[in-house]
């Protein structure tokens, strides 16, 4: 067994955490997998998994290496890439990290008619309201919503959105629409977990005005707090995107927009240099126009 195809099987085994799934993920045999980890420990002179009758599991350092040899595989396969036409032609799969809601209604439809437009690209789309390491996890592109870290990867600026409070217009005949964020406490309100998980609500620029509210509902989807909401039952608070079709239909409606906090940028993040293949780029230039062209992004 070669030290790449050791390091692949290290991998297998340490995702699976246990050798004979792992050994079959990597089409070989248990005492073939078992050897040539036993191999690469004898070779390192430490242990890389600590093994019982039912699982193994990774020690300190195995984890450590198991980042070092996902970041290895990656670059060879960028260079097998590279030689084999992948830097200008888009092949492979490509795999993308965003959020559920901006998924669901956006990056979805983009990226089928991407796939049709490319036909030898194939994807593997993690919607998940959570930051994802893109490196340790082997994601191509994320999206992200909010202000981005310091880090070696590029970001390409596709719009922005807005924090607001909506209702429904049968919500407004009933009772008198908020004029300013201290009305709140008198208002019903459902609170959309992922997006308003705290009591004290922040306006202002600079977040510098905060009201209390006490929500009478709150629910950990987004879209049931919108749908909440449409039905007339009470406001939320949400991003602007998510609302989109609902402001263009006029069956929500924003208020409080003066007291706004500052827009959230929307980024295309990517690996880039060498490690940025062709697949990449043309999603990202492809993706970017069409975000842009958003009216509710404000691209």
């Amino acid at each position: 067994m070669d030290r790449i195809q050791t390091l692949e099987v290290f991998i297998a085994v340490a995702e699976a955490e246990s050798f004979t799934a792992g050994a079959r993920a990597m089409g070989l045999s248990g005492p073939s997998a078992t050897r040539g980890i036993n191999a690469l420990e004898a070779r390192l002179g430490t242990r890389l998994f600590t093994r019982t009758t039912r699982r193994v599991r990774l020690t300190d350092v195995g984890e450590a290496y198991l980042e070092d040899a996902r970041l290895i595989l990656a670059q060879l396969q960028a260079a097998d890439d590279a030689a084999a036409g992948a830097a200008t032609n888009p092949v492979g799969q490509l795999r993308i990290t965003c959020s559920n809601e901006f998924g669901r209604i956006y990056v979805a439809p983009i990226l089928t008619d991407f796939l049709d437009t490319y036909p030898d690209v194939s994807a593997d789309v993690l919607m998940v309201d959570r930051i994802v390491n893109m490196v340790e996890e082997g994601f191509d592109i994320a999206v992200r919503i909010g202000p981005l870290p310091a880090s070696g990867l590029s970001a390409v600026r596709v719009g922005s959105v807005r924090r607001v409070i909506c209702g429904a217009p049968g919500y407004f005949d009933r009772h008198p629409a908020p004029q300013t964020p201290e009305d709140l406490p008198q208002h019903q309100i459902v609170s959309a977990a992922p997006v308003s998980p705290v009591a004290d609500w922040r306006f202002g620029a600079d977040l510098e005005r905060s009201v209390r509210v006490r929500p009478r509902l709150v629910v950990s989807s987004v879209a049931a707090a919108i749908a909440v909401a449409r039905r007339g039952w009470g406001l939320c608070r949400v991003l602007s995107y998510q609302i989109g079709p609902d402001l263009e239909a006029g069956t929500l409606q924003t208020v409080l927009d003066p007291f706004e906090p500052a827009p959230l940028p929307i980024h295309l993040v990517h690996v880039e240099g060498r490690r940025a293949t062709a697949k990449v780029r043309s999603f990202v230039d492809f993706a970017q126009h069409r975000l842009r062209a958003v009216p509710v992004l404000g691209g």
